[in-house]
């Protein structure tokens, strides 16, 4: 856990004659006392330039973000923590920062990442999402292999487990992911418009409900655990992002996933 500037739950659909090509919803699960800041420009003025339009939440801890958009690209990164074998302590990178690049360089980033296994054993196992308006490409990483899979036209869910849904050839072979199961077919069955200039509700409808359901349940997309120790361990924000085929883009951000009247709009003009 020392190292989770990353998301356990993606919904992203591609419809690409659509509009607005790309929705992505993402939860990220951590710590609730872990120190992060509201999503913004954090990355301006620093040593790498090519993060400067990115926008995103920044973690205090490591400096990276779990999400990232690149307005002027139309293009998202985001990451989920994954399962597999962790980096070696007097090796290991924040995974924080591969969301910047995937945003900022696009699925360029993940190419060759894919090639630079000295590069990639140095991160704990993860899954990179790199979204634009005519594509999704996912990047999995479990300490000792990589692949990188084209997702298509369609609604996709991914949890720490991977690619959970639609069933197809690269999940086939995995456990079933209640969460997948309970959630998948739901988001899929209704696309919201994700139109840049309605209200929050119009425009992101019954994902807007399904993002907010239960907390305890089995199968929860919103958790919270009181673990022995004090420490509390759940959903501490959620994402909405929109990428239309004219150039506009939404984001909306809920920083307190049990209140559903912190949802806001983040300025991305």
């Amino acid at each position: 856990m020392a190292d989770s500037e990353a998301m356990c739950t993606v919904v992203v659909s591609l419809a690409p004659e659509a509009p607005v090509p790309l929705l992505l919803l993402g939860i990220r699960d951590e710590f609730t006392g872990r120190p992060w800041q509201r999503p913004a420009r954090h990355w301006a003025g620093q040593e790498t330039p090519e993060w400067a339009p990115l926008i995103g939440g920044r973690d205090e801890q490591a400096g990276g973000t779990w999400l990232a958009v690149h307005p002027e690209a139309s293009r998202v990164g985001c990451i989920l923590n994954g399962r597999g074998q962790a980096a070696p302590p007097d090796r290991r990178r924040s995974r924080g920062e591969l969301p910047l690049r995937a945003a900022a360089e696009g699925q360029q980033a993940l190419k060759e990442l894919l090639q630079a296994p000295d590069t990639l054993a140095r991160y704990d196992p993860f899954y990179l999402v790199c979204a634009d308006l005519d594509s999704v490409l996912l990047l999995g990483w479990d300490g000792s292999e990589a692949a990188v899979t084209d997702l298509g036209p369609g609604t996709h869910m991914l949890t720490n487990a991977g690619h959970m849904y639609p069933p197809g050839r690269d999940n086939l072979e995995k456990p079933a992911d209640e969460k997948a199961v309970r959630f998948g077919p739901r988001f899929a069955a209704r696309r919201p418009a994700g139109d840049p200039a309605a209200t929050i509700k119009d425009a992101w409808t019954n994902w807007l409900t399904l993002a907010g359901e239960g907390q305890d349940e089995a199968g929860a997309i919103i958790v919270r655990h009181e673990l022995p120790d004090g420490r509390v361990y759940g959903s501490t924000s959620v994402s909405l992002v929109a990428l239309a085929r004219d150039g506009r883009l939404r984001y909306d951000f809920q920083p307190a996933p049990a209140d559903p009247t912190t949802w806001y709009s983040v300025p991305v003009a």
